[in-house]
């Protein structure tokens, strides 16, 4: 097995010990980090739930970009929220970045995230050839 590891400037830069991607074997599996509403120029975190969202989608198309892909080449999509209540607005929010077939998708609560942020995303891409 081979690991490419993707990085971006267009997406917040890693701050702990992850790579913001990571691509395996063959190349068309790319594993995106969890990526929070942090702004990848300043790196600081947007205000509010909406506009968490919006960055965390925005986020996630940088990091799917630099991997040779977009989002809709991910399959797997995995949130994480602080409040479950806001998942009627990721599902509309996501609606915008996402057409169908949509990926299989995974909504946990949880008790908090990094940084104080209110929502968290993760995927698994196949970039096809």
């Amino acid at each position: 097995m081979s690991k490419q590891i993707i990085q971006t400037n267009d997406a917040p830069k890693a701050i702990g010990t992850y790579s913001q991607a990571v691509r395996v074997s063959s190349g068309e599996t790319v594993y995106l980090s969890g990526q929070i509403g942090l702004d990848a120029v300043t790196m600081q975190m947007v205000n509010g739930i909406e506009a968490q969202i919006q960055q965390v989608f925005l986020n996630l198309k940088a990091v799917a970009a630099a991997g040779g892909g977009g989002l809709n080449d991910i399959v797997k999509l995995n949130i994480f929220l602080i409040d479950m209540d806001n998942f009627a607005k990721v599902n509309e929010i996501m609606a915008s970045y996402f057409s169908e077939p949509y990926p299989a998708r995974a909504a946990v609560a949880v008790k908090a995230l990094p940084r104080g942020a209110l929502v968290e995303m993760d995927g698994v891409m196949v970039i096809q050839k």
